[in-house]
C-alpha cells in the first residue's frame, strides 16, 4: 500500500467565505494549500495567508523578529524573548518553551526566510501533529536548517504522517533529526518504512522511547535493508521484541552506510542475539552497537559471539544490564582473541561480575590489542581481599614530565597525528600501553582516560594545556595586525 498516494485536500470554510474581521479564523486556516485557492482575494488575506509557499509574498515588507512579532499578533500568542534575541545565532534551542501548535505556527513563518540558523532544537513543546505540519512547511523553503530535534512533542500518527511526507519527497535539508518519544506506534511505520526508503538526505535518525512493537519492527527492518543514506539509526524502547530483531538483523545484512544502530531495551532475547551475530558475519560497515537491556544470556552471548569471530568492522559493543554471567564475558572476550582482523575497541558488560580468570584473560588479550577497553562490574572475591593500591596515573605523568623538564602540552602532542590538539581514547590508550616509559597498567590507563575525557567525547582534547611562549604571543599579535 502507497501510504502517501491519497488525496491531500481539506474543506475549507463551509460557504468558502470568511469575513474580514475573522482574523484568528485565517490565521489557523492559513497553511491550508486548498483554502489559498477557494479563498477570494481581500486586502487582509495576504496578511493572514501562512502558506509557507507564499509567506515571503505575504509578509514581504518584513523579516527577523519583526516578522515573527507579526506573526505572534496574527496567530495569538506572546513572543518568546530568547527566539528573538537568538535569531542570528546558528543554534536555536527552545526545548521546553511551551510554543504549542500556535506558538510553532509563529517560529514557523519567522524561520522560512531565516538563513543562520542551522540547528533548532523544539523537544517538550506540545507541538502535536499541528505543529509538525507547520513546520515541515516551513522546511520546504528553508534551506539552511540542517538538524532538528522534535521529540517528546506528542505528535502520534499525524505528526509520523507530516513528517515523511516530507522524507518522501526529499524536500528539505535536514541531515539529522530527532523524534523520540512522540508515541509513534505500529500504525506510524509504515510511513516511515516507505518514506526512508528513498530517501538520500538524512544521515541521523532518533526514534527511541516510541511503541513501534514486533510489526513495526518488521517494517523498519525493510527501510534499513533499502535505505542508503541512515549512517545512525537510534530504536532503544520500542518493544520490538523477537521478530522485530530478526527484521532489524536481516536488514543489516544488507545494509551498506548504517555506521551506528542502537536498539537497547527491546526485549531481542537470545533469538535475537543469534539474528545479530549472523548479520555481523556479512555486514562490513557497522561501527557502533548497542544491544543494552535485551534479555539476553550466556546462550545468546554465545550466539552472537560467533559473528564477533569473523567481523572486521565493529569497534564499540554495548552489553550492560543483560543476564549474562562471567562464561558469556569470557566468550565475548575469546572471539575477539580468535579474530585476527577485529577492529573492537571497547565492550561494556558493566553489570557482570567477573572473576580472576577472565581478568587474566583481558590482560592478555590487551598485550596484543592495546586500545582494547574492556568495562565489567568487578571481580568476585575482592570484597574480603584488601584492594591493590595504584599510584595516581595524573601524578605518575606528571613526575615523570617533571624529571625531564617537559610540558604537558609536549607529551601529548607526540600523539597528536592530526595535528588538532585532539587524540582518539583508542589511540591514546594504543599510545600509553605501549609506551614503556612512564609505569602505568591497563587499570591506571583506564582512570586517565576518563579524567582527560570526563564527558566520554572519545576524544582527549589537550589544547587546555598549551603555554605559549612569550614568542609565539608576539608572533600571532603580528599576524592579527596584518591581517585585513
Amino acid at each position: 500500500m502507497d501510504f502517501f498516494n491519497y488525496d491531500s485536500d481539506e474543506e475549507g470554510d463551509q460557504d468558502g467565505k470568511m469575513s474580514e474581521g475573522s482574523t484568528s479564523e485565517e490565521g489557523e486556516s492559513a497553511l491550508e494549500a486548498t483554502d489559498n485557492e477557494e479563498e477570494k482575494e481581500r486586502p487582509d488575506s495576504s496578511d493572514t495567508d501562512l502558506e509557507i509557499e507564499g509567506a515571503e509574498r505575504s509578509f514581504t515588507p518584513i523579516k527577523g523578529a519583526e516578522l515573527y512579532r507579526e506573526a505572534c499578533k496574527l496567530v495569538g500568542v506572546i513572543p518568546v524573548s530568547y527566539f528573538i534575541r537568538n535569531m542570528e545565532e546558528p543554534i536555536m534551542n527552545l526545548n521546553h518553551h511551551g510554543l504549542g501548535p500556535k506558538g510553532t505556527k509563529a517560529i514557523a513563518i519567522a524561520l522560512v526566510s531565516n538563513t543562520t540558523i542551522t540547528h533548532l532544537e523544539l523537544e517538550d513543546n506540545w507541538i502535536l501533529g499541528e505543529g509538525a505540519t507547520y513546520l515541515v512547511q516551513m522546511l520546504r523553503e528553508n534551506c539552511y536548517i540542517q538538524e532538528l530535534n522534535i521529540s517528546n512533542n506528542h505528535l502520534d500518527t499525524e505528526g509520523a504522517e507530516a513528517i515523511c511526507r516530507m522524507f518522501n519527497d526529499n524536500i528539505s535539508n535536514i541531515r539529522a533529526i530527532q523524534l523520540a518519544g512522540n508515541n509513534f506506534r505500529e500504525e506510524a511505520a509504515p510511513y516511515f518504512s516507505e518514506s526512508l526508503m528513498g530517501n538520500y538526505r538524512v544521515i541521523e535518525l532518533d526514534l527511541s522511547h516510541n511503541e513501534f512493537a514486533e510489526k513495526g519492527g518488521e517494517l523498519l527492518g525493510q527501510l534499513l535493508a533499502n535505505n542508503e543514506s541512515l549512517e545512525v539509526l537510534k530504536l532503544s524502547w520500542n518493544h520490538l521484541r523477537m521478530k522485530g530483531a530478526v527484521a532489524l538483523s536481516a536488514g543489516l545484512r544488507t545494509n551498506g552506510t548504517l555506521k551506528v544502530l542502537d536498539v537497547s531495551w527491546n526485549g531481542f532475547g537470545n533469538e535475537g542475539a543469534f539474528a545479530l551475530g549472523e548479520a555481523l558475519k556479512v555486514n562490513n560497515v557497522l561501527a557502533e552497537l548497542d544491544i543494552s537491556n535485551n534479555h539476553i544470556n550466556n546462550e545468546g552471548t554465545i550466539k552472537l559471539s560467533k559473528g564477533l569471530e569473523v567481523n572486521g568492522t565493529l569497534r564499540i559493543l554495548k552489553m550492560s544490564h543483560n543476564p549474562m554471567t562471567v562464561e558469556g564475558a569470557i566468550a565475548l572476550i575469546t572471539s575477539i582473541r580468535r579474530n585476527s582482523k577485529s577492529r573492537i575497541e571497547e565492550i561494556n558488560i558493566s553489570n557482570v561480575l567477573v572473576n580472576e580468570g577472565f581478568v587474566r584473560l583481558v590482560d592478555v588479550v590487551c598485550e596484543a590489542r592495546p586500545e582494547l577497553d574492556v568495562i565489567y562490574g568487578g571481580v568476585g572475591g575482592h570484597i574480603t581481599k584488601k584492594q591493590e593500591l595504584r599510584a595516581d596515573p595524573m601524578k605518575a605523568v606528571q613526575n615523570y614530565l617533571d624529571k625531564n623538564k617537559l610540558r604537558l602540552w609536549d607529551f601529548f602532542k607526540k600523539m597528536d597525528k592530526e595535528g588538532n590538539m585532539k587524540i582518539a581514547v583508542s589511540e591514546f590508550r594504543k599510545a600509553m600501553m605501549q609506551q614503556t616509559k612512564i609505569p602505568l597498567d591497563r587499570i591506571q590507563v583506564g582512570e586517565l582516560i576518563r579524567k582527560l575525557d570526563s564527558s566520554k567525547t572519545g576524544l582527549v582534547d589537550y589544547s587546555k594545556f598549551k603555554v605559549e611562549t612569550p614568542e609565539q604571543k608576539e608572533e600571532e599579535e603580528e599576524n592579527k595586525e596584518e591581517e585585513p
